[in-house]
Formats: structure tokens, C-alpha cells, sequence
């Protein structure tokens, strides 16, 4: 019995809860070993114990949530503007975006540690226990084990891109009689939690099924085990953990208790190799495949016909996947993240939590992005960097991108507005008149994500119908431009992803949003991994498939990297990179990175990106940009003038690689260090 209820005990001394807190709704089933087996031999406590397992990856623990949870959804990209005000500093909930972005949280702030293992405590003992069960059949206790294996799986993985290197917790429990001392845990190396996460995803994989129907969508599958796995690789091969350079200072003193360093020093480019295997491992299921929306010769006001790029012989001639003739690239993205695609007919979804996550799901981030006229809160935008991020329509940038930051090509930003005659003309589409040509003849994804100044919010949903189909612009006065309230664009620019036509608040009612599949892991993210894996390679490995079943050659190779950007960038409408890119190491690494921040824009990716490519101490120091917000509809010309934005602020400090570690953590776990530059009760 002492190493059977030995794991929960420990844990519950790691994770510091209280002895009188229930943190297991079904812990009042499980009071002694005889419990334990009656339980194990009940379906519905199987099933509620399983339940529990899953139930921590919500709310903090979300991929992609409002920033009442996941302000790591937020960087240099997008921003909140809806907590800027003096909020007591303890509050949580009230982490605004400039404390946010300079670091001025605190070592308590949004805390998924405790979550993250109690969680894995559930997870554990439900693994040691499931396969005395006799009411199941082998094939359902393979199933559910390995179900709590990716769960477990996953709380390390979210813990180790939160917070670097955790302590991992022995899968046989600790002996509670043991002291205090022998009862705490050093954290481990970064190496080996990446291990051992990727040991346990493989270990899952073998018993997920390939896919799951409608109603279990949120359960793990093969692919979702191996792409976790891929995305831990990825990670685990970048800079910031593997011998880089800008962060080395950090990186020395980052350590055990013992002193031993947890990040390594030196740098390794076989785990680059790793990495994309682990991509190509969910590739070669033959499961996944990006989503395409058909070409439409007609259409509605909210579906309206396909737009196609301008002519290109490689291209416009050919079917999908060697072209973009027969398929619509805007609503080929728009509806990956608008709620009109069902998650069962998503073929790149690889894992989700669902629909709507609690009170900051993304049908909240959707209220957020709302116009005022939509009774939305109007806070949610997009920084100027993003904005031109975009590409044109041709692939090529756009005219005076980063002549802020000295960095343009000499290139001005385009004048000029569009005019009715040119609507009537079928001009610049889909742009109305009145908006800036700066906006004009951009790549399809542009329009599914940037809700640029004049841009048309469709709102179907409201009752009345003379608040449908309205241009919003942002001109002081405009009602949705610059207020002395907090319901305004810092930037002068909004966001559309994740808007369906038909959202809106109309009446604080967000049963009026349309629900929204959590996009956690999907296909795009395992491609560009797998490319930009290849692309640092300059040697050949032999590194075995997840199950061993063969050995992939792996080497630094176009066409193997053309596979995983070239049908990215063919749905998105775009030409595939030049020869003369994919020959260059050094360019194709800045096309990649690029490429990411377009396609996973909103997807709690960026943030992390930037920290692990070492780019953060670069970017994130750079001023916010934006349009001059306090310019009226008569001084549109200086409002589409960028300016640096006075409302935003943000910087980078060594201290922000990693969260800092809750204090209370701390003082629990005596062989527990803290993130360099943080508070240590020490």
C-alpha cells in the first residue's frame, strides 16, 4: 500500500496543495487500496478518473485561449489593450499588455505549474492502475492507458515550454516515509525531459488509434502522440537549449541545485536530425493533409467568389496540390479558424481541446476582435510589424516594409485610397472605397486575418439588418477609432482570424459567436518544422523511425524541404520560394521564420518561436508601430503615416526566456532552483 499511495503523496507536496483541498473530484472514491480496486473495477470511476486526467489542460493550460489565461498568445504580433490601466499588480487576471511585454509580472502570475502536476498525478495512478481492470477489454485498457500516457505526456510538455526544465517525477511514485529531503526533486535537464516526453508520445502512439469520430475529437490520436513528439524535437534542437550563443549567459546560469548546467552549452546538430524525423514520422502516417476550400465562380456577400492571384505559369493553370486552379486560398484559411470547418472534416487538425475553453476561450478573443458596433470590446490588434509581415499577391513584400526600423529595401508605402469608380470597376479586391491602397493586392491570408482600417464586418447575426455589412474604420471619431475609454486599436489595425461572418456580442449574448475548434497542433506547424529542421543540417543521419519499424536518411535536402513549405505556401496563393532561396542556408532560415509568423499567426506560437530561435532579444527591444490613431477621417493621409505606437511598450530582458517559478514552489521543493533574474525565497 506505502508505494502504491506513495506517487500521490509526493506529488501532492511538489504541486503544494493543501491537505484540506480536494483536488481530484473522484479522490473520495479512493480512500485506501481496496477503494483503489473496487475503482479501477468500475466503468463509470474509470471513466471519471480518466476525465480528471484530461480536465487540467483547460483554462491556464490551453494552447490557444484569451489572455486572461494565455497571454503567451501575444507577442511582437498582436497585443491586448484592454488592461492597461493601474490594476493591483497581485491580481492575475489583471496582467496587462505593458507589464506583460516588459516583463513586469510577478513569480505567481499565471500559474499552470500546480495544474500542470496535478494533472500529471491523476494521469500517473491511473496508469499504474488501469491494467487490473476486468470490465474493460484489453483493447479499451490499451486504449485509455495510452490516452493517460499523451495526457501526462503533455503536462511535461507545456511545462517545459512555459517554465524550461521541471523535475520529473518517477513513474514508480517515492517512498513517503522517505524525509523531506530525499522526497524532493532537483529539476532535469532540458535533454532529458525532452527525452523523456518523447519517449512517453512514442510509447502512447503504439496504442492511439488513427483517428477518433465527432464525438471524441478532443481525445489524443497517433498523430497527435508524434506531433507533440515532433514539436518537443523542434524545440529541443533550437538555439536557445542547444549550444546558441546570444543566450550562452543566461544559459550558465540557469542550473541545478548542484550547479550542473540544465540547458546545454554546446551545440548538437543531430538533434536537428531528430527533430525531423519526428516531423516525418506524422507525415508517413498518410493521416494529415493541409484543407482546401474549392474554387467558386460565384458567391454570397459573406462567401464571396474566389479571388485568384495574379497569373504565374508554375501555378494558375494546375490543380491543387501542384496549384491554386481549382481551390480558393482566402477561404481555404479563413475557414480552418472561423467555426465553418467541423473539426471531423479538418484533415490538418491534429489535436484540439475542443470548442470554446471555459471563460477565456477563443469565442472570447473573437468578442475582443469585435467592432464596437458589434457590441465588441474593440481591444485586440495587430502591430504594424505583422500587418507587413503579409506578403503581396505576386509573393513579393510589401512597398516600405521595416523602413521604421532602417531595415526596408528603399521602398515607400503606397498613397492613395480607393475610390468608388474602382469598386464599380472590380478593382483591388475585395477592398471598399475609402481604404488605403497600403491594403490592396496582398496575399489571401492578409484579408483572412488582418481586419485592416475599412474593412467590412459582415455581422449576420444581429437582428437588426441595418447593422450588417458595416465598413469600420478607425479614425478618431469614427466611434471605433481612438476613445478616452479603453475600446480602441492602439495600432489602428484589428484582427479577422478566427471571425465568422456571422459573430457578434449584440446584447453581451456570446452564444451569438460561433463556436471555434482549438487549432493546438495542426498539420502547417509539423511541415514548417520539418523544413526548418532539414534546413540546418550540413551532415547525413540515420536516425530510426517512432517505432523503429525503419531508418530515415536524413540530410539537408530541397525537395525533402520543398514538402514542407511548398503546399503551405500554393494554398495561401503564394509561388513556392526560389531555387536560389532554398540553395542559401541563411536566407531560407529568414523565410521560414517569416512563414511561421504569417500561417500560425494567433496560434501561441510566435512568443515561443522568438525565445527559442534566440530572435527575442532582437525583436521584442524594437518599438511598437502602428497607424496615428488620433488622426480623423479628414486627416486620413496622416493616419496611414506610422507612428510609433504611444500606448504600447515593450522590451526583453534575459530574466523573460523562461516564467518565473511561483515563490510557494519553491520553499516546497528544497532542491528546486529558480529562472535566472527571478525571486528566490533563498
Amino acid at each position: 500500500m506505502k508505494k502504491i499511495i506513495a506517487i500521490s503523496i509526493f506529488i501532492m507536496m511538489v504541486t503544494l496543495i493543501t491537505s484540506c483541498k480536494k483536488y481530484l473530484k473522484s479522490d473520495q472514491y479512493f480512500k485506501d487500496r481496496l477503494d483503489l480496486n473496487q475503482s479501477f473495477n468500475n466503468e463509470k470511476y474509470i471513466e471519471e478518473w480518466l476525465a480528471n486526467s484530461y480536465s487540467y489542460l483547460t483554462g491556464v493550460n490551453a494552447d490557444v485561449a484569451s489572455k486572461g489565461f494565455e497571454p503567451f498568445n501575444f507577442a511582437d504580433d498582436i497585443y491586448y489593450g484592454d488592461r492597461d490601466v493601474d490594476y493591483d499588480p497581485s491580481n492575475a487576471g489583471a496582467l496587462s499588455y505593458n507589464r506583460f511585454s516588459l516583463g513586469g509580472y510577478h513569480e505567481g502570475e499565471v500559474n499552470s505549474w500546480t495544474a500542470c502536476y496535478q494533472g500529471i498525478r491523476s494521469a500517473s495512478i491511473f496508469i499504474q492502475n488501469i491494467d487490473q481492470t476486468t470490465v474493460l477489454s484489453a483493447q479499451d485498457i490499451a486504449d485509455y492507458k495510452a490516452q493517460a500516457r499523451f495526457v501526462r505526456a503533455y503536462y511535461y510538455w507545456l511545462l517545459l515550454r512555459k517554465y524550461g526544465p521541471v523535475p520529473i517525477i518517477p513513474d514508480q511514485g517515492a517512498d513517503y516515509t522517505d524525509s523531506y529531503e530525499d522526497l524532493a526533486f532537483p529539476r532535469s535537464s532540458y535533454e532529458e525531459c525532452a527525452e523523456y516526453i518523447g519517449k512517453e508520445m512514442a510509447l502512447a502512439a503504439k496504442d492511439l488509434p488513427q483517428s477518433r469520430g465527432q464525438l471524441d475529437i478532443a481525445r489524443p490520436t497517433k498523430g497527435a502522440a508524434l506531433a507533440a513528439r515532433a514539436k518537443v524535437f523542434l524545440y529541443a534542437a533550437s538555439p536557445l537549449v542547444n549550444g546558441g550563443k546570444v543566450s550562452m549567459n543566461f544559459k550558465e546560469k540557469l542550473t541545478d541545485d548542484k550547479g550542473n548546467p540544465l540547458l546545454s552549452l554546446t551545440y548538437d546538430e543531430q538533434k536537428w536530425a531528430r527533430a525531423a524525423a519526428a516531423a516525418k514520422d506524422v507525415m508517413q502516417l498518410g493521416v494529415y493533409s493541409l484543407f482546401v476550400a474549392p474554387y467558386s465562380n460565384s458567391g454570397t456577400v459573406t462567401r464571396p467568389a474566389t479571388i485568384s492571384p495574379p497569373y504565374n505559369a508554375d501555378y494558375s493553370d494546375k490543380a491543387w496540390p501542384d496549384g491554386w486552379a481549382d481551390i480558393d486560398p482566402y477561404e481555404s484559411y479563413r475557414e480552418l479558424f472561423d467555426g465553418e470547418l467541423s473539426a471531423a472534416e479538418n484533415p490538418e487538425l491534429i489535436f484540439t481541446r475542443g470548442q470554446n475553453q471555459s471563460s477565456e476561450g477563443i469565442n472570447v478573443m473573437v468578442v475582443h476582435q469585435l467592432p464596437r458596433i458589434a457590441s465588441g470590446w474593440n481591444t485586440h490588434g495587430m502591430t504594424l510589424k505583422q500587418c507587413d509581415a503579409y506578403y503581396m499577391n505576386d509573393g513579393s513584400d510589401v512597398p516600405g516594409k521595416d523602413m521604421e526600423y532602417g531595415k526596408g529595401n528603399g521602398s515607400q508605402r503606397v498613397q492613395g485610397f480607393v475610390t468608388d469608380q474602382d469598386v464599380t470597376d472590380g478593382k483591388y479586391k475585395p477592398l471598399a472605397s475609402g481604404v488605403s491602397l497600403q491594403f490592396a493586392n496582398r496575399e489571401p491570408r492578409f484579408y483572412a486575418s488582418v481586419a485592416y482600417n475599412g474593412s467590412v464586418w459582415h455581422m449576420t447575426n444581429e437582428s437588426q439588418v441595418n447593422n450588417r455589412e458595416q465598413q469600420v474604420f478607425y479614425y478618431r471619431g469614427s466611434g471605433n477609432g481612438y476613445t478616452n475609454t479603453m475600446f480602441w486599436l492602439r495600432t489602428g489595425i484589428g484582427i479577422m482570424k478566427y471571425v465568422n461572418p456571422q459573430d457578434t456580442y449584440e446584447n453581451g449574448d456570446l452564444n451569438k459567436v460561433i463556436p471555434k475548434y482549438e487549432p493546438a497542433i495542426r498539420y502547417a506547424d509539423i511541415l514548417l518544422g520539418y523544413a526548418e529542421a532539414l534546413n540546418e543540417l550540413n551532415g547525413t543521419y540515420n536516425i530510426p523511425s517512432w517505432d523503429s519499424s525503419e531508418t530515415y536518411t536524413i540530410t539537408r535536402n530541397t525537395g525533402e524541404m520543398r514538402k514542407g513549405i511548398r503546399p503551405i505556401r500554393i494554398r495561401a496563393g503564394l509561388p513556392d520560394y526560389s531555387d536560389e532561396v532554398y540553395s542559401s542556408n541563411t536566407q531560407l532560415r529568414t523565410a521560414i521564420k517569416r512563414e511561421r509568423q504569417i500561417e500560425l499567426m494567433g496560434e501561441q506560437e510566435r512568443y515561443y518561436d522568438l525565445r527559442r530561435w534566440e530572435d527575442a532579444a532582437t525583436e521584442l527591444p524594437l518599438p511598437i508601430y502602428g497607424y496615428n490613431v488620433l488622426m480623423t477621417a479628414s486627416q486620413r493621409d496622416l493616419f496611414h503615416q506610422p507612428v510609433a505606437a504611444f500606448a504600447l511598450q515593450s522590451t526583453f530582458a534575459d530574466k523573460m526566456y523562461f516564467w518565473p517559478i511561483d515563490i510557494e514552489e519553491l520553499r516546497r521543493d528544497a532542491r528546486l532552483t529558480q529562472n535566472p533574474g527571478w525571486q528566490t525565497y533563498k
